[in-house]
């Protein structure tokens, strides 16, 4: 059994040569040969083709990874765009608030302005007002000096010191004294007087009321009489 099993490839080989030499034999070699030749000339076909479909596929894989590679830059680009947007709304959003905080700090500095020209005015009137008042009390020097021996002295901080003589009978040459400013809000106000006196709240209370300063002069005079 052995030996049957170790001569199966010659018989096989045997077998082989015989069937090659009758098929040549019924075909002809002139056949076999344009039969190996189609063959080999289909085979040739066959490895063109595939050769030729192998670089089409390799160009395809080609065109695909290049279009991949294009929609992987578009696709950036798109993310590119939507940043620069975001970017967009962003300034022109800081623009506005940088245009309304200069529209405020405008609306503030004209409101300064204003402030400053109502002051610069309101200023101008009490000055104005001021002048006016110490023109009267110029002209009403003469007057008073004249007629009741008065005398009207500019001491420190702009105030004005009237001294009245000839109340003392006894001792003419005697001052009777009081000075007097203009205050923040234009009025008078007496800020020393010897020898005091009772009434002179009253005395400046009826001088702003009526405006009328020659006769708070006289006033002042007939009450150091009245004291002498």
């Amino acid at each position: 059994m052995s030996h049957v099993k170790e001569d199966e490839p010659i018989l096989l080989e045997r077998e082989r040569k015989e069937f090659w030499i009758q098929f040549k034999s019924l075909c002809g070699s002139e056949h076999i040969n344009q039969t190996w030749t189609l063959r080999e000339s289909c085979k040739k076909s066959m490895t063109m083709l595939s050769d030729k479909w192998s670089k089409k596929l390799k160009e395809g894989d080609l065109m695909v990874d290049k279009i991949q590679e294009y929609t992987n830059e578009i696709l950036q680009h798109k993310k590119c765009i939507e940043e620069n947007q975001e970017n967009l709304i962003e300034m022109v959003s800081s623009i506005k608030d940088e245009e309304k905080q200069q529209d405020d700090i405008t609306d503030g500095i004209q409101q300064l302005k204003d402030e400053l020209t109502r002051k610069k005015e309101i200023t101008s009137n009490k000055t104005k007002a001021s002048k006016e008042k110490v023109k009267r009390l110029r002209k009403a020097e003469a007057l008073f000096k004249e007629c009741l021996g008065l005398e009207i002295r500019r001491i420190y901080g702009d105030q004005l010191q009237f001294i009245f003589r000839y109340i003392d009978h006894k001792d003419p040459e005697k001052p009777y004294l009081f000075t007097l400013f203009i205050n923040e809000q234009g009025d008078y106000e007496v800020s020393s007087c010897s020898p005091p006196l009772d009434c002179i709240a009253e005395l400046q209370l009826k001088v702003r009321e009526t405006g009328n300063f020659s006769a708070f002069i006289t006033n002042f005079r007939k009450a150091f009489t009245a004291l002498s």
